[in-house]
Parts: structure tokens; sequence; C-alpha cells
């Protein structure tokens, strides 16, 4: 495992000369145009394509400059099935999740929320540059009320999930993820909810004390509701919300959605998976997904781009991309990939764009995505992914 060095603070200053900027608040390309990344950031961007005198000058003409891509949902520890999780040891599962973190950073996700799994110590040597990885917003462990979710840490009671919260706050989570509802594979039917309003309203309040927030995994249009009036930022999956859910989201401020399409879709790719009774259940979950996916899209509900993958199935990572593709405009998906991300991460204002003084987290790809989103969602035909100001070797 390679250790990160790459990393633009000590290098030379970096020219991206002659591509065209993209920018997914305005949904436009820039006339062709000169990037140059200095200690990290975007120090300068000049129209044309003269470079500054020491720059490394890289020519990028007929390419596209994005910001890097975002994964809001995504589970960099679990990088195999759930059984086999349970035999690793904390040296090993911390090797596996550093090989996955660096395979989606060579996707082009220079940033990846953590939804259940990443342990703050990973965070902080994903900081400290001691591997080859995504910014990481790491959320500990999933938390659960008895009978929830899998994979989860339970606790019952207003007091049990202040303690824990105040622990994992403490030690430095940047999140913290709640099961409101049963999942696919869960124990808990999907209808069911996963505490009670006083426990949600707890969590929240401890979250807003230490200036964080809480996120809901959440299926149904009443658990999803019942989590948005309690005050969770974010809200996992939804593909049943219904029309209060609709309001709900675009309604209150900064509320996000993040469907996870391709984890549904991944698992019908494995024919001998499920029962036929699951598949159908797994079936439905997709339909009814891109469906609730089309609604908030035109509702204007703000989306982050989700994959909740896991084990084999983070090679799907930008699968996603397409499933949405069949609902949404490739200018839609891009503002999920980027803007929406930055926003939902809380660094709109370091990420999400190609601007000066934002963080130097780029993606260069050979065309227009607007026209041609398989330059984007094909990982052989990405050109260059950039972290933090120096370019991925």
């Amino acid at each position: 495992m390679p250790l990160r060095s790459i990393d633009g603070r000590s290098a030379r200053p970096i020219a991206l000369v002659g591509g065209r900027v993209y920018d997914p608040d305005s949904e436009t390309l820039s006339p062709p145009s000169t990037v140059v990344l200095r200690d990290g950031i975007i120090a300068e961007l000049r129209a044309g394509t003269s470079s500054p005198a020491g720059a490394d000058a890289i020519d990028v003409s007929g390419s596209t400059v994005l910001p890097g891509l975002i994964d809001a949902h995504a589970h960099p520890t679990q990088a195999a099935s759930h059984a086999e999780l349970l035999d690793w040891d904390g040296s090993y599962h911390a090797m596996r999740s550093a090989a996955e973190l660096e395979r989606m950073l060579r996707r082009g996700f220079t940033t990846v929320r953590d939804m259940g799994g990443a342990e703050t110590g990973l965070a902080r040597a994903v900081r400290e540059r001691l591997l080859t990885s995504p910014r990481l917003l790491a959320g500990g462990p999933i938390f659960a009320p008895t009978g929830g979710h899998a994979l989860t840490r339970t606790i019952d009671g207003e007091v049990e999930i202040r303690r824990a919260l105040r622990e994992q706050f403490r030690d430095g989570a940047d999140h913290i993820k709640l099961t409101v509802s049963g999942g696919v594979i869960s124990k808990m039917r999907i209808e069911s909810l996963g505490f009670s309003e006083a426990e949600l309203r707890a969590a929240v309040d401890e979250a807003r004390l230490a200036k964080r927030y809480i996120a809901a995994h959440a299926y149904t249009a009443e658990a999803v509701n019942r989590a948005l009036e309690c005050g969770v930022r974010t809200i996992e999956h939804g593909t049943h919300i219904d029309d209060e859910s609709i309001r709900l989201l675009t309604e209150l401020p900064d509320v996000h959605l993040v469907p996870t399409l391709v984890t549904y879709w991944s698992s019908l790719q494995s024919p001998n998976s499920f029962t036929n009774e699951q598949r159908r259940a797994v079936t439905e979950l997709l339909e009814l997904g891109t469906e609730a996916l089309a609604r908030a899209d035109a509702a204007g509900v703000s989306l982050g781009y989700g994959t909740d993958l896991h084990g084999s199935g983070h090679e799907l990572q930008l699968e996603e991309i397409r499933l949405r593709a069949r609902v949404q405009r490739p200018e839609a998906i891009l503002r999920s990939l980027t803007l929406a991300g930055a926003r939902i991460v809380g660094l709109a204002e370091q990420l999400g764009q190609v601007r000066e003084g934002y963080l130097a987290d780029l993606l260069v790809v050979g065309s227009d995505p607007r026209a041609d989103l398989d330059a984007i969602a094909d990982p052989s035909r990405q050109r260059i992914v950039i972290s933090a100001g120096a370019l991925l070797p």
C-alpha cells in the first residue's frame, strides 16, 4: 500500500492549460482557460492558455475540468460481505478500508461521506496523509434501537443516546446516522419505525450542541417525515417518499435527500443472492426509488449522490450516474456529484465548484459530460484526478 505522497502544498504550482471549466451552479462551460493550482488550492483562473512562470503546465485542451466528485453515502470500511467483516481483526480491516478508499479516489471521488463504519482514527490517518484517499467525513458506528438494523450499535433511551453521541462527537465524528426505519438487510420490517420522537429530538439536540448533524436511514414516507420534523438534516434512501415528504424537503432549511439506486441494482446482478421473494422486494425498491428520485428532482429537492455499496459492489460506484440518467438531466446529476455534495458535507465554501480559493480537488475528463455522461461514468475514460492540488500518480 503506497503512502500518500501527493501533496500540492509542497510541490511546484500546476497549471491545467486549455481546458473548459464546468460550473455546476450555472450549468455552463467556460471558454478555454487555465486553472492554476498552488499550495493545495485553486490559486487562479485565467482566461486563455497562458501559464504562469515556474508552473508545471499540463495541456488539457479539448477536455473538461470539473470539481472532484463527492459520494455522500459510502461505506469504505465495508469492503466485504457482512459475514466476512465480523471475522476481521482491526489491523486487517483498516488495511482493506485503505485499499478501498484509494480505489474510490482513482474513480474520481475526491470526497467521501462515510455513512457508518469509519472510525475517527481512519479519518485522522487520511488528514495526516498516511494513505492515498479521498477526503473522508467519518460517521462512526451506525446507531439503531434494539431490534433494529444490521451492523449497528444498539442504543435505547434519551440518556443512552446523548451519552453515545457525546462520545462520538468528542472523538471527532462529522455526523451520526440513525436507523429510523427497517431496511433491505434488516430484521426490522421496512415499515417499522426506529426510535421514539423524544429519542430523535435528543439526538438532534446533541448534534446541534456539537455543531454537527444527524442523518437518517429511512425508507417509508412516515419514517422520512417524522425524522425531518424532528430536525434530521439528511435522509438516506427515501424510496417511499410522498407529497408531504417533498413539501418538508423543499420548505425546511438545509435538508437533503440522498438516493442510493445502485445498491439495489447491484444486488440484482447476482442471480443467487436472493430468494424469489427477496428479489421482488429489491426490484420494487429500485422502481420506487427511481420514481422518488424523479419526483424529488422535479420539485427542486436538494439531492446528493449516494451509492451505499458493500464488498465487491464498490466497483459499481459510478453506475449510479447511469441509473439516475433514466430520469434526470445530466446537469442535475453533475450538481448532485459536486455542488450538492459539498453542501451536504458542510464544505460548500471550499468544494463543489472550480473557483479561486477553493480546495484543489478536481477531475479532468475528455469531453463535455452534459452530452456524454460516460466521460465520467466509465472509469477507463477519466484522464486526470487531482487531490489537494496534486495529480494522483
